[in-house]
């Protein structure tokens, strides 16, 4: 059937758990400081965002054509997006398993939320830090605890040296210094 004769809809795709996840695996370890963040943006999307918009849709739907009414379509459009977020959120909450990485502190091996220090074959050094999908920030030196590194990384000790695959080869990562935080905020 011709493209021409299907029917446009409004609605979007669903987002995915995430792109990130391992397909068949449903965990979502995440800190406590990260789980505090998806909440502090769930309520600030039900609580301030969406009703601020619902307010504007039925201000604009009250002036008569809404085929031209740009507030109306952009904040149908908005709601939307709002709507989709709050679900996604919500499944990620439900699925997060919050990691105490505190109780490690003083451990000399790698587990989720340990910050390690290390040195690769090329002897060039980097410190990065263990946390969930839903959190890491790549300018701040964390990584997944599913990315790659993470994964060599996982379970080493300080001393001993882990092999990475890359697309250039084998890397060799020697583990200099583990660290945990001292307690969660």
């Amino acid at each position: 059937m011709s493209k021409a004769f299907t029917r446009e809809t409004d609605e979007e795709p669903v987002e995915p758990l995430s792109s990130a996840t391992p397909l068949g695996d449903t965990r979502n370890y995440i800190t406590s400081a990260g789980y505090a963040r998806l909440r502090d943006e769930l309520l600030q999307l039900m609580d301030v965002e969406r009703p601020k918009i619902v307010e504007t849709v039925h201000w604009a739907a009250k002036n008569g054509d809404r085929s031209e009414n740009g507030d109306y379509l952009y904040g149908k459009k908005r709601l939307r997006e709002i709507d989709r977020r709050i679900r996604f959120l919500t499944s990620r909450m439900e699925a997060a398993e919050i990691v105490n990485a505190a109780i490690h502190a003083g451990n000399q091996q790698i587990f989720f939320g340990a910050t390690v220090h290390y040195v690769d074959d090329q002897g060039a050094e980097a410190v990065v830090t263990i946390k969930g999908i839903d959190e890491v920030d790549t300018r701040h030196g964390e990584i997944s605890w599913i990315s790659p590194v993470a994964r060599a990384l996982l379970k080493a000790r300080v001393g001993d040296e882990v092999q990475l695959a890359t697309p250039s080869g084998t890397r060799y990562l020697e583990i200099l210094d583990v660290t945990y935080p001292d307690s969660e905020q």
